[in-house]
């Protein structure tokens, strides 16, 4: 015990190695439903990208770990990270699907993004970027990730599909398996209400139950277990498809400067507003407002990025789930370090990942997407000049299936309304850049 209060510091935040724990299981608990929808979105049915289930799932888990690691052991702080929601649909729907790029170079291009964010974190680039970015923008990329995700979700579900007249219809709300969305959607609602611990995996669980017993036609049920594999526990499944087989070098061409700038940008703003946002009410946060050792938690997260697509899974991220964790009074590393260790025995429970269908799943996209639409509150919408390129970021990242695309929509339209106002002086000189290399991706494409 002494030997871990001297590491980590455990008097000195107040804290005991039981309250730790206890709050590395809590944050845990909410967080893991990434270990089932993480590899549904990279690499489940609807994916189309052809990574390897198993292999996407022990990513999954081994890159949560081991970034998770990072921050608790040299960052000492009680965040936990995963794969980011909103960035592994990214992954798979805009440049994947939406770009045509193979998963590997896909891949190559989140290594890139992640040198490039351990690049800015080491050197003064980082506060430059975060000093010209306008607050609204950084709200409006988050909300427009919001509706991306849960426009997916209800794809995902049953409710939306393809109509060749209108582009997009209601589905056949009758469907067993729509049904099954709907019941697991109201469910995961109640248990947000009422502030249930780990309300999400919860409504994955039972939503994935019951769909043992909900026909999907040919004489099966909605949820089907692997033939051969019904114990809850196995042996993990190989990392060996997805280690090591990113492309860098493909990746390094023009036309993925602004995919790899979104990946970078949306992961650095949504990891500082989790850190200060759960920070602020713990006293980690000192007198100028700055996070404490808030370098080493950013190349802890800048790390886990390069770890995970290295492993093969896409963005890593600081969750804002890590807030139930200091809620329940977590204050050092080793809240993420139990955290770490809870992601490493999740590596054997594949059967029950891979038997969860995608029914289950699309209620815990559409429910984060509302929870990330909390920031609208935070844009000026009687602002024509704030409202009109926050309204773009936001619509077109759902419209388009791209995050990059509703971003530099966002940047390219707050410049030129600066211009063509004469309020060009207020425009930090960054975003001038970042806009003309915006102009340069959309003529070469």
């Amino acid at each position: 015990m002494t030997a871990l209060d001297g590491f980590f510091r455990l008097k000195e935040n107040g804290t005991s190695v039981r309250t730790e724990v206890v709050a590395g299981l809590t944050t845990f608990v909410t967080m893991a439903y990434i270990v089932i929808v993480n590899p549904l979105t990279l690499a489940g049915p609807n994916s189309g990208t052809g990574m390897d289930f198993g292999a996407v799932m022990m990513a999954t888990c081994l890159a949560s770990a081991l970034a998770t690691l990072v921050m608790g052991l040299f960052a000492n702080y009680p965040f936990a990270l995963a794969p980011g929601m909103g960035l592994n649909a990214f992954f798979t729907y805009g440049l994947c699907k939406g770009m045509g790029l193979p998963w590997q170079v896909a891949m190559g291009a989140v290594f890139l993004s992640g040198c490039f964010a351990l690049l800015v974190t080491l050197t003064r680039i980082r506060e430059t970027i975060i000093e010209a970015i306008p607050s609204y923008l950084k709200a409006a990329v988050g909300a427009g990730i919001g509706l991306f995700i849960a426009f997916i979700g209800l794809k995902n579900a049953g409710i939306i599909v393809d109509h060749p007249a209108t582009f997009v219809g209601l589905g056949r709300m009758g469907a067993p398996g729509v049904l099954l969305s709907l019941f697991g959607l109201l469910l995961t609602c109640i248990l947000l209400i009422r502030k249930v611990t780990g309300a999400i995996l919860i409504g994955i669980l039972v939503a994935a139950a019951v769909g043992l017993f909900v026909p999907a036609g040919g004489g099966k049920m909605v949820t089907q277990f692997t033939p051969g594999k019904l114990f809850l526990a196995d042996l993990p499944p190989s990392l060996a498809p997805g280690l090591f087989k990113l492309d860098i070098l493909a990746a390094l061409t023009p036309t993925l400067f602004v995919p790899i700038f979104s990946l970078f940008f949306v992961d650095l703003f949504d990891t500082i507003g989790t850190f200060v946002g759960v920070a602020r009410r713990t006293g980690m946060i000192d007198e100028q407002g700055r996070l404490k050792r808030g370098s080493r938690a950013l190349v802890a997260d800048s790390l886990g990025t390069v770890i995970g697509s290295l492993l093969g899974t896409s963005n890593t991220t600081t969750y804002v789930e890590s807030a139930a964790g200091v809620n329940a009074g977590g204050r050092t590393g080793l809240t993420a370090v139990v955290v770490a260790a809870c992601f490493l025995l999740s590596t054997f429970l594949s059967p029950v990942v891979t038997a969860v269908p995608a029914q289950a799943t699309a209620p815990a996209l559409i429910l984060v997407g509302v929870l990330m639409c909390g920031v609208l509150g935070e844009i000026d919408w009687g602002e024509l000049p704030v409202a009109i390129p926050a309204f773009l970021t936001i619509l077109l990242m759902p419209l388009t299936f791209s995050i990059a695309t509703g971003l530099a929509f966002g940047f390219i339209a707050h410049v030129l309304l600066a211009l063509l106002t004469g309020k060009a002086s207020e425009v930090h000189w960054f975003l001038y850049v970042l806009t003309a290399l915006f102009v340069v991706y959309f003529a070469v494409q």
